[in-house]
């Protein structure tokens, strides 16, 4: 495999010779309510560099990344372009300024074309007409380059997880910008995808750009950046070259302590099935698997895309109804029932059955509701109505602060949540 340091570079320098400083965010700090988000971060891009943010979960990457997206403002400090203090009012005051930014979660809109969503916002017109043809060009060549292999004119709600994933980034790198921003782009796709990713990341620094790359994927950080900014708490840790780091050095910058603490020792496996699927067709035709999952274990479901693993989930989930199922769990008196997805989900978590989808704001999440109402819907009383019990509280709050969750509190909407806590 290719690495960052194979790869040729063309940046430009200043008048003593080092990479041209792009960007700089000179002691950012944001809370949100009692909750300090960022707390006087200073980081700089450089042109023709690809610099990582990393960080444990709730460490602050996102936040950093939506301020100099101009998705958020910073309580304190000042953002610099090319010398210049800048103000950023929105996203689209950035993407003016030259700061691209391929967001985490999804920011497509269902009913719209390929076209149509890449040009949202930023419409091409002439004498009041939308040029559909035009967009239609320029959007297949955009395609090309990321390697979607998809007509213009198709709805994005036909996408799959991947698929929409490789269009925010098409749609990010389209732009003529000098700064790009990454949001843990490979959560969604596989190999493949991961690779087509890494040579259009290698083709932008090559041409000059500034790359943010905010991931806690060690393997990534290592095969894509140049430079590693840690965050810990809302606090910047470190700003060093990727050359001076090992993953033992970076885990232990990321978690305060050395990678000896991290690993403790495997509790014993408990015996017995816990679940047992003696037959699953998850549509007619379709092959007869057969497995079991044993109590005390993580079991995982390898391949491509599109080989079956997603069906598979949201049959012994309840989700999709499967053309023929014999599956058993094991019951807490150390007994057997019998699962029924046909029944639905709600039967299938009556029975102990857990889902967290791949997409979570469409199928994980009720966005307008809040913390407290989200963690505790999976237990629905009467009429459709959640009826706290005097264990609920306790319960929910105990999930909340095992979570870490940055937030103004329980009763705060689930919307209001970072992508990265939400994604928990």
């Amino acid at each position: 495999m290719t690495t960052s340091s194979d790869m040729p570079k063309t940046t430009s320098t200043d008048e003593t010779g080092k990479p041209q400083k792009i960007i700089d965010a000179v002691h950012i700090s944001k809370a949100f309510g009692s909750t300090r988000a960022l707390d006087d971060v200073t980081i700089a891009g450089h042109a023709g560099e690809v610099h990582a943010i990393t960080g444990e979960n709730g460490a602050g990457k996102s936040t950093f990344m939506k301020i100099l997206a101009g998705a958020e403002r910073p309580d304190d400090g000042k953002i610099v372009i090319r010398g210049r203090e800048t103000r950023l009012n929105s996203a689209r005051d950035a993407l003016n300024k030259g700061i691209s930014s391929v967001f985490q979660e999804s920011t497509l809109l269902p009913n719209l074309t390929i076209a149509e969503n890449m040009y949202l916002g930023r419409e091409l017109a002439r004498h009041g007409f939308l040029q559909r043809r035009e967009m239609s060009r320029r959007t297949q060549k955009a395609l090309d380059r990321v390697g979607l292999d998809i007509d213009p004119g198709t709805p994005a709600g036909t996408l799959t997880v991947g698929e929409q994933q490789l269009l925010e980034i098409a749609k990010g790198i389209s732009t003529d910008a000098s700064v790009f921003f990454f949001d843990e782009p490979t959560a969604a796709l596989n190999k493949p995808e991961v690779d087509r990713l890494e040579k259009i990341i290698f083709d932008l620094r090559a041409r000059g750009k500034t790359i943010f790359y905010i991931s806690h994927r060690l393997e990534e950080i290592f095969r894509f950046c140049d430079t590693v900014s840690v965050l810990k708490d809302g606090c910047l840790v470190s700003t060093v070259p990727k050359k001076t780091l090992t993953e033992e050095k970076l885990v232990a910058l990321m978690v305060g302590r050395d990678i000896g603490d991290l690993f403790p020792p495997r509790a014993e496996k408990v015996s017995g099935a816990a679940l047992d699927v003696r037959c699953l067709m998850v549509s007619k035709g379709a092959p007869d698997l057969k497995l079991q999952l044993q109590c005390g274990e993580i079991l995982g479901l390898a391949g491509l895309e599109g080989q079956g693993q997603r069906e598979i989930l949201r049959c012994l989930a309840g989700v999709q109804k499967p053309f023929k199922s014999d599956i058993r769990t094991t019951t807490p008196d150390g007994g057997t029932s019998l699962l029924a997805p046909e029944k639905g989900v709600a039967a299938c978590l009556n029975s102990g059955i857990g889902f967290i989808p791949e997409n979570r704001q469409t199928e994980g999440l009720f966005m307008d509701l809040s913390i407290y109402e989200n963690i505790s819907i999976g237990r629905l009383f009467g009429l459709g109505l959640i009826r706290p019990t005097p264990k609920t509280g306790p319960a929910v709050k105990g999930m909340f602060d095992r979570l870490h969750l940055q937030a103004r509190g329980l009763r705060a909407p689930v919307s209001s949540l970072r992508a990265a806590t939400s994604r928990r």
